[in-house]
């Protein structure tokens, strides 16, 4: 069982973090914060993609109708 979590250990120190080992030696400002701006730049894409997505869902299913928990909540005298 030991040599399954060194295994694991290698596989992220060893080799899915060298990118940001090589990130971290480097002297530029610029070249270091890349990635962070790759990021942003993604996330913000996606949530305004979402956001568009549930508008075009919104305005496809709107219709007339009150909402309610209940059916016999807010029946009132103006909607029979």
């Amino acid at each position: 069982m030991e040599s399954l979590f060194r295994a694991i250990e290698d596989l992220f120190v060893n080799i899915l973090f060298a990118p940001f080992d090589m990130l971290r030696t480097m002297d530029s400002w610029w070249g270091a914060n890349t990635l962070n701006w790759v990021f942003m730049t993604i996330g913000s894409v996606a949530f305004v993609y979402w956001m568009l997505q549930l508008k075009k869902y919104n305005n496809e299913t709107e219709k007339a109708s009150r909402v309610s928990a209940h059916s016999y909540i807010g029946n009132d005298a103006n909607n029979g």
